[in-house]
Parts: structure tokens; C-alpha cells; sequence
């Protein structure tokens, strides 16, 4: 299932320290919620889960493939934890699984597709488009339907 917030916003270009962006750009497509609360021994969303998962393990470390485990471990939080995040940006359609092979154990990683963020960024544009898409021919029928007095 695909699902992103969409809201009308200024481009974050005037700004220059990379938390800030990541913080604001986060909350705008709703992967962290506007006035998040941690629930954990967190100070502060920049010290949640949610937050390093993106910027620490996915962002500073692009090409690697994380698996839930290890992640867990950085993060120090429990792989549900870590699943429930990571289906978050999965619903965005910005990370890729691959298979890892951590000393003869494969197992599933997760990486920001193509290791860049903004060639991922292009199926999420796709999947907005084709929603809206799937909208438009909605109202259309609806507004048919309407005319016709049905």
C-alpha cells in the first residue's frame, strides 16, 4: 500500500544544517507526526527511533543494507520497533529490500532505493501521480453520476 501526506509547503532550500531539513521534511510527508512525543527514554525526536532510523542508518550509510537486526541493536529498541518504522517508509516507496550475507547468514536488509534519495524520491513522485490519477477518474464518474440523477 502506498501512502504519503501531501501539503502544500515551501521548498526547505534556504536551510543549511541537515537535522533541521530531515526534521521538517519528515514531519511534511507524515513518516514523523507534527509535535511527535517520543515514548521512550528519548529527550527529544531528534534522539527517537524513528529519526536516527532515517538519518543515522538510512541516510548517512545509504549503499549499505541495514537488517532489522541491526538496526535494533544501533538504535537499541526491539525489532518490532524497528518494523513498524521501516513500514512507514516502505509505504513511501523509498527503500529497497536486498539480500545481506552477514558472515554466512542471508538475511533481508533495507537501504534507501538505489542508495540515493532522490532517485527513490522518483517512484514516490510516480505513485502520487498515479493516485492522483486514480482520484481524478473518481470525481469524474462521481460528478457523471450526479448529472445523470443517480
Amino acid at each position: 500500500m502506498f501512502e504519503l501526506q501531501v501539503v502544500s509547503n515551501t521548498p526547505l532550500t534556504p536551510l543549511d544544517d541537515t537535522d533541521d531539513v530531515s526534521l521538517q521534511f519528515l514531519q511534511m510527508i507524515g513518516y514523523l507526526p507534527k509535535g511527535y512525543d517520543p515514548k521512550t527514554s528519548a529527550s527529544n525526536v531528534h534522539d527517537s527511533v524513528p529519526y536516527k532510523m532515517f538519518t543515522e542508518c538510512l541516510m548517512k550509510n545509504t549503499k549499505r543494507a541495514w537488517t532489522v537486526e541491526e538496526m535494533a541493536a544501533k538504535l537499541k529498541t526491539t525489532k518490532p520497533t524497528i518494523y513498524r518504522h521501516l513500514n512507514k517508509l516502505k509505504a513511501i516507496d523509498i527503500l529497497e529490500e536486498v539480500d545481506t550475507d552477514r558472515s554466512g547468514d542471508k538475511k533481508k536488509g533495507y537501504r534507501i532505493r538505489y542508495g540515493d534519495l532522490s532517485k527513490a524520491w522518483n517512484f514516490t513522485e510516480a505513485n502520487v501521480e498515479m493516485a492522483m490519477e486514480a482520484y481524478r477518474k473518481t470525481i469524474d464518474h462521481l460528478q457523471k453520476l450526479y448529472e445523470e440523477g443517480k
